[in-house]
This record gives structure tokens, sequence and C-alpha cells, in this order.
């Protein structure tokens, strides 16, 4: 990726864990990235690289006043839309039913940020850029290659993204995936949406990161012998094949082979 990524696209992820150390060696031996936890000024935040590019966030679970929180919050992993004017986007997000989690703060020079839930209760992340675009490669095997939400309301998401994001949103185009819903930015698909019925029982609204894989049925292996869990074991699917795992700590993450490039 050269440049800022156009408003409305995913961006950026990033995962706050219990245990930062723990997340860093846990990614950076399936993946093969790069990450040491972040110098104190930036909360030690980590930014994983992959082939010398940024490609995902990890930080420590902390209150903003750097205290242990409790209870503590859930291990996910946070999708980031871009956008060129965070408070302006927050305006039409709170406008549109949303609300509003973290922000906006500014990450020093690097961007400008918020956290926010949408009317159906899935939480993403707010990103206008400074020196700082995003993931700075993707579509590559451990980097970031599609960014998904699974809601309970569809339509109203839909309305809902459209109106706060320079987004379009309508049915796939790829043969044997009718009923998914994919998220446009000039045309281009840059993300999906599908219904909770196809997940278990009581799952809330949540957006789902996909990370890029050469081999899935290996990386599966690896994620679970490395103390992960395999949620869906590796199958077949439209777009390609793929499965959905989680680390040590919980959280949840799909890797993919795409039969196309998918284009975040």
């Amino acid at each position: 990726m050269n440049g800022p990524y156009k408003p409305g696209t995913p961006c950026w992820v990033d995962l706050m864990v219990p245990d930062q150390q723990a997340a860093l060696d846990f990614y950076c031996g399936l993946f093969g990235w790069q990450g040491e936890i972040g110098p104190p000024e930036t909360g030690g935040y980590s930014v994983c690289q992959l082939k010398g590019k940024p490609v995902a966030g990890i930080m420590k679970a902390m209150n903003p006043d750097g205290t242990v929180p409790d209870p503590m919050p859930p291990t996910v992993w946070t999708t980031y839309l871009s956008t060129d004017n965070v408070d302006g986007t927050l305006k039409a997000v709170t406008d549109a039913g949303g609300g509003v989690m973290m922000g906006p703060v500014d990450v020093m020079e690097l961007g400008r940020m918020a956290i926010v839930t949408d009317p159906t209760g899935a939480v993403v992340g707010l990103w206008q850029p400074g020196t700082f675009d995003g993931a700075g490669i993707v579509n590559e095997h451990g980097a970031l290659t599609w960014n998904e939400l699974a809601t309970n309301d569809t339509e109203a998401a839909a309305e809902f993204y459209s109106s706060v994001l320079p987004v379009t949103t309508g049915p796939t185009d790829l043969p044997g995936a009718e009923g998914y819903t994919t998220i446009r930015v000039d045309g281009r698909e840059v993300g999906g949406m599908m219904g909770l019925d196809q997940h278990p029982a009581g799952t809330p609204p949540h957006w789902l990161t996909y990370f890029h894989t050469d081999d899935v049925d290996a990386i599966a292996a690896a994620a679970g012998k490395a103390g992960g869990k395999v949620i869906a074991p590796p199958f077949d699917m439209p777009a390609g094949r793929m499965s959905v795992l989680s680390d040590p700590q919980g959280g949840v993450f799909a890797v993919i082979k795409a039969l196309a490039p998918a284009q975040p």
C-alpha cells in the first residue's frame, strides 16, 4: 500500500490482550511477523511488521490511567475504517443511531482515532491518518486481506455505514455466495457483511479480521499446537479455503487462501 486509504476502507486492525508478550509470541510465530512491546510514550503499543511494513497492532489491555481493568475486557481484534475527518464522522455516527465508546483522540502525529458501536452493537474503530496511513502490506501471507461484519440486522447495518462513510452496500457477484453483502468504496469491494444466523447461538454482532495465508491447513494446525483453538476447521467456500481460529487468550480471527486476491 502506498498512500492513504480511501475513506470507508478498512485500513488497520489491532488486538487488545491481557498478556501482550504472549500475544506477540503467538502471532509472530504463526505469521512470521516481527514485533516487540513499544515505548512507554505509546503505552507499550506494538506495531507488528511483515517485510518491514506495518501489518497489525497488539496492545495490553489497560485503562486510560494505566491501571489494569477489572473486569478484564474480552480479547478482540478491532477493525478500523479510514476517514478524513473523525470528528465529522462521529457526529454522523450518533445522528445515525450509533454510539461512541472512546475518542476522538490524537495519537501523537500518527493520526486521530475513535471507537464506536453501530446500531446493531458491533464495535468498530475510525482512523484519520496523520503520518500513519495503516497497514503497509496486504493480501500476502500473514497480512490483512478482508474484514467482515456479522450482524443480526444487515439492512440496518448497511443503512448505518452508508450514512456515516462514503460506502455503498449490495449483494456480491461471487457465484455460490448468494445472500452475502459486500461493502464498496468507489465501486471496489473492501469488506463484507453477513447475518448472525450462520454463527453459534448467542454470538454478538462483531467485525471479523481475515489474514491471508498460503496454507490454511498448516496455519490452523500451527495455531492449535501453539495453544490456540480451531473454531471452524479448514473448509472450502466460494471465495477460497478458510478457517476460523482463536489465539490462546480468546482473540478470534480468520485465515483464508483466496481463489482471487481479496481487496481490503
